[in-house]
C-alpha cells in the first residue's frame, strides 16, 4: 500500500502546518459538527488549511483539470448521462494525520442508502497518480483524517474518494443527487466545491433524520466545503440549469467518506 505522502517531504510540510492556527480551525470544525451535525468551510478557510505547496494556484489548477479526464458513470437507473466519476479507496487509523491507499475495490451501497442506483458492486475508473499524488488532494485528505480523528479517535477507516462531475446541457436539469435527499452509510462526509461553470441552482440542503431542514447553502466557489455527521443529518443537492447553450455547464465535486470499521 501506498502512503498517501509518497513524497516525504509532502507530509513533513503537511505536519508542520498543523501549528496553532490550523489546529484551532480543527477544533472549530469539530465544534460545529458536535453542535449542529455539519460545517460550512468558505473556499479561503479551505485554502489556508492545506500544506505549503498545496495552496499555490499551479498546483490548484492542475487539480482542477484532472476532471477533465473522469468516465461516464454507466451505472445510472434513471437513464441519465449527466454524471462523470473516478473512485479510490484508502484506510487510516483515527490517530494518525495520514491514509493510505488500497487497492482497487468496487462502490458498494445498500438499497436503504441509495435506492436509485443501490443494491450492486458498481466499478468505476480510478483516480489517476497525478491527482492521488497531488499536494492539494494529498493535504485535503490529511485535514479530514485530522479532523475526523479527533471527532473518533479510536475508529480504523474505511475511506472512499469520489471525483463527480455533473453535466448540465442544452438546458436540461442535472441531477448532482439524483437518489434525492439521503445518508450515505458512513460516518463523516467532505462535499468540496472543484469547479461551478456554467449553471444555476445546485444548492446543498442538510436535513435532522426527522426532516427538519438544518441549513441551506451553495458550494458557490472553488474550495467552499461542507462536512456533514452523516449518522445525524441527511444531505442533498438541488438539481442544476445550465445558462448558455453555446458553452458546457458543469458541476465539478470531490467527495470523501470515512466510515469506521
Amino acid at each position: 500500500m501506498d502512503s498517501l505522502f509518497s513524497n516525504p517531504q509532502a507530509r513533513e510540510a503537511f505536519l508542520s502546518t498543523t501549528g496553532t492556527s490550523n489546529l484551532d480551525s480543527i477544533v472549530q470544525i469539530c465544534s460545529s459538527i458536535d453542535k449542529q451535525g455539519y460545517s460550512f468551510l468558505p473556499g479561503r478557510k479551505t485554502r489556508a488549511l492545506l500544506p505549503a505547496g498545496g495552496a499555490e494556484d499551479a498546483a490548484l489548477q492542475e487539480f482542477a483539470n484532472s476532471w477533465n479526464r473522469l468516465g461516464l458513470d454507466q451505472y445510472m437507473r434513471d437513464g441519465g448521462r449527466y454524471r462523470r466519476r473516478r473512485h479510490a479507496v484508502y484506510s487510516a487509523l483515527g490517530t494518525s494525520g495520514y491514509a493510505h491507499r488500497e487497492p482497487e475495490q468496487p462502490h458498494y451501497q445498500s438499497l436503504d442508502y441509495n435506492h436509485l442506483n443501490g443494491g450492486i458492486a458498481r466499478h468505476f475508473l480510478p483516480v489517476e497518480d497525478v491527482f492521488a499524488n497531488s499536494p492539494v488532494f494529498q493535504g485535503i485528505l490529511g485535514i479530514c483524517c485530522k479532523t475526523f480523528g479527533r471527532l473518533r479517535p479510536t475508529a480504523h477507516w474505511h475511506i472512499e474518494v469520489h471525483q463527480f462531475r455533473i453535466e448540465a446541457n442544452n438546458l436540461s436539469s442535472a441531477q448532482p443527487t439524483p437518489e434525492g435527499v439521503h445518508r450515505d452509510g458512513v460516518h463523516y462526509i467532505l462535499m468540496l466545491m472543484v469547479r461551478r461553470q456554467n449553471i444555476i441552482n445546485g444548492e446543498t440542503d442538510i436535513f435532522s433524520r426527522e426532516g427538519t431542514r438544518l441549513g441551506r447553502f451553495l458550494l458557490a466557489d472553488a474550495w467552499d466545503a461542507a462536512i456533514v455527521d452523516d449518522e445525524r443529518v441527511r444531505h442533498g443537492v438541488t438539481p442544476i440549469v445550465q445558462l448558455d447553450t453555446a458553452q458546457p455547464g458543469l458541476r465539478d465535486v470531490l467527495v470523501i467518506t470515512f466510515r469506521a470499521r
